[in-house]
């Protein structure tokens, strides 16, 4: 009998994205609200739930075989660990967050050089360290465990290290992004011990398929539509397609059903040109995974 695979969800603000994504990939995960083991549809899987900033320690010790965390988590805690795929997703966006040097809006310092012998709060110490470090800038790196931004604000630090997607909470506290120093996105790792087992790993790589599958998904949709004869060429040149729409004949008729999968950014100015160009009956329809 093979071990199940001990996976990490991470704790926090990418809990709940994490639990959505994995439902939408054919997982099932229940979490009792003072359990850090939730149940999972899946006897070959064991969750656990931890803090993002502690997932790679936990699985390069073995604690964990496999976990889902940050790249800004990796490099802080310089955790030799196998990355398996990135997966960018978050509760806000589709797209990597950013951990930048923000500074009071009134600041002269525009500059990394600038802060030199200056005070930095945030809660990325040992990569901030590094990163200045190897800038050959002098300065002193402090902890701040949440309310970040309001540290310099208050003058408890020249300025801050903070992560964000839109910058918009940064703007809002009265403060200037003068630097990005790394952009992070949510990874899937595990450890040499368990990718080196052939059960364990064939089950990271599913997991990391399906996944994959579900955030393509997220950003597609379906197409399907009727077009006469006479129309067919003009309205397939105008689909784009993962390879080639599919295109069969209805029933006793000179018209076509095409069915097409179009990322969700161009749909709502494809749809009126097709409409224009013959095409009827439109349905548009979500995808659970594209692969």
């Amino acid at each position: 009998m093979t071990t199940p695979l001990k996976l990490g969800i991470p704790k926090g603000s990418l809990q709940n994205a994490t639990f959505a994504l994995f439902k939408r990939s054919g997982w099932n995960i229940n979490v009792n609200d003072r359990s850090y083991f939730p149940e999972i549809n899946d006897d070959t899987i064991e969750c656990a739930i931890c803090r993002a900033q502690e997932m790679s320690r936990y699985v390069e010790s073995g604690t964990l075989d496999a976990g889902l965390t940050g790249k800004d988590w990796i490099a802080e805690n310089s955790s030799d660990v196998i990355v398996v795929e990135d997966l960018i997703y978050s509760k806000v966006s589709a797209r990597p967050a950013r951990w930048v040097l923000a500074v009071p809006y009134d600041s002269p310092i525009k500059s990394l050089e600038e802060l030199k012998g200056k005070k930095i709060a945030t809660e990325l110490v040992a990569f901030t360290k590094r990163y200045f470090d190897e800038r050959g800038i002098s300065v002193k790196v402090e902890f701040s465990w949440g309310a970040t931004e309001a540290k310099v604000v208050s003058g408890l630090a020249d300025a801050v290290v903070e992560v964000t997607e839109t910058g918009s909470t940064i703007k809002a506290h009265g403060l200037r992004i003068i630097h990005e120093l790394m952009q992070t996105n949510t990874q899937l790792i595990t450890n040499r011990q368990a990718w080196e087992d052939q059960h364990k790993r064939e089950k990271i790589e599913q997991i990391a398929l399906l996944l994959k599958g579900a955030l393509l998904g997220e950003k597609m949709v379906g197409l399907k539509m009727n077009v006469p004869h006479d129309k067919l060429e003009r309205v397939v040149t105008l689909l784009p397609s993962l390879n080639a729409p599919t295109v069969a004949s209805l029933y006793q008729s000179d018209w076509f059903s095409v069915e097409t999968v179009v990322g969700t950014g161009v749909v709502r100015d494809l749809i009126p040109v097709l409409l224009k160009n013959g095409a009827e009956g439109i349905i548009e329809y979500p995808l659970n995974k594209v692969l």
